[in-house]
């Protein structure tokens, strides 16, 4: 997920794939998405919208795998051969693209009030993607494991003393507290954005996110204090360095071998996976567990996943027009009906998806943008590594917080 904020894994290239870009009557789109089954019916969606507005423009996907996507897009870009319309997480991803992309705020003002998710498309004023997702860091927990250790499912702990307590009970009860994995780096993104709220206080929040960080605060150690406690106490699931996010710590949660996960609100490692494994009824969506008292846990979220135009397009207006499809209101409907994506468009209506959905989107109203996705790429790829020595005590938690900061500060 990524920052990688990551959505998901991706498929690999079609027949065909290439790496020119369009022409005046044809459009390239690079994703890691198009090829997966449960988004055949969104591009299908947004195909259709597209073509009724320009019937004489052919529109080619050309999906790549999501681990080497940002690096072929690169090279694409550098070589001036890339695609006309790309995807991208939020993000660092995105922003340390934006010079050769075009800003879309005068092509997709209409849908403005309709979208949310802008900001992590963003920089420096300019928004360059138009959202397709929100992406955000629920707390998942599974009922069924809660009440096989003593707990009571509907009383989810509220401090971070009562959740020590009720992993002691769930470990007593031969299940993992926490389903971790670490191997690409991004469970520490994941740990960072879901307790950052628990710890910090409103404004070292609000700063962190305008680009005001004080890493010297004791709040943003005790975060990756916390990050370390828990493996030292034995609250992950076994092996986190080398066990894969996706989808292997999903797979962990949603066997029922560990009470909790930190997953997503998009297309992977989210509610409606969880829910085909643990019923809807079992599957619960819990605040971060209070760490600093006074504060006020909120859903982090942001902007997950947009496309953008690329700035060597031949034709701009039309690519836009394009990205605007793949934003309608059809078009991200059937994303979410067929991959439970938590849409950008915040008038579909989503009240069938279940108890663990309704929690997801209630937080939203009152939610705050994720502390990880504030932060560059290289600052993140930094701190994957960094997080994996702590788990494994080669570091110590004032010296990743030292080398964190001048990491921000050069970025």
């Amino acid at each position: 997920m990524t920052a990688l904020t990551l959505a998901g894994c991706g498929s690999a290239s079609g027949p065909g794939a290439t790496n020119s870009g369009g022409s005046a009557d044809r459009l390239v789109v690079w994703d890691w998405k198009s090829g997966e089954p449960s988004a055949k019916a969104y591009v299908e969606k947004a195909k259709a919208d597209f073509a009724r507005k320009h019937p004489d423009v052919t529109v080619e996907f050309v999906a790549q795998p999501f681990d080497q996507y940002y690096t072929l897009l690169g090279a694409a870009i550098q070589s001036g051969k890339g695609p006309d319309v790309m995807l991208f997480n939020g993000g660092g991803q995105i922003r340390d693209r934006v010079d050769a992309l075009v800003p879309l705020d005068g092509y997709l003002a209409e849908d403005r009030g309709r979208l949310a998710g802008w900001d992590a498309f963003s920089k420096d004023g300019k928004t360059y993607a138009g959202p397709v997702t929100l992406q955000g860091h629920p707390i998942y927990y599974n009922k069924a494991l809660y009440r096989k250790a003593g707990l009571d499912p509907a009383a989810p702990p509220g401090s971070w003393d009562e959740f020590l307590a009720d992993c002691n009970a769930v470990t007593k009860a031969g299940a993992d507290c926490i389903a971790l994995g670490n191997k690409e780096g991004a469970g520490i993104q994941f740990w960072l954005s879901a307790l950052g709220s628990a710890t910090l206080t409103a404004q070292e929040y609000d700063d962190w996110i305008a680009g005001k960080r004080d890493w010297r605060s004791p709040h943003v150690r005790q975060i990756f204090d916390l990050w370390k406690q828990a493996g030292d106490k034995g609250l992950n699931s076994d092996g986190a360095n080398s066990t894969a996010m996706f989808n292997d710590s999903f797979a962990h949660f949603q066997s029922g071998k560990a009470a909790h996960v930190i997953g997503l609100m998009s297309d992977v490692g989210h509610w409606k996976d969880f829910n085909e494994f643990l019923t809807p009824g079992e599957l619960g969506v819990m605040a971060a567990p209070t760490v600093t008292t006074g504060v006020t846990p909120s859903m982090p979220f942001d902007g997950g996943i947009g496309y953008g135009v690329a700035k060597a397009t031949k034709n701009p207006q039309v690519a836009a027009d394009l990205v605007r499809s793949l934003t309608s209101t059809d078009a991200l409907k059937a994303f979410f009906t067929e991959a439970g994506a938590i849409a950008a468009d915040t008038t579909i209506d989503v009240s069938d998806g279940g108890p663990a959905v309704a929690t997801i989107v209630a937080g939203i109203k009152t939610g705050k943008p994720a502390l990880h996705v504030a932060l560059s790429s290289k600052t993140l790829d930094l701190m994957g590594r960094l997080s994996q020595q702590l788990l494994s005590g080669s570091i110590t938690v004032d010296q990743v917080v030292q080398q964190l900061a001048a990491s921000d500060k050069t970025a």
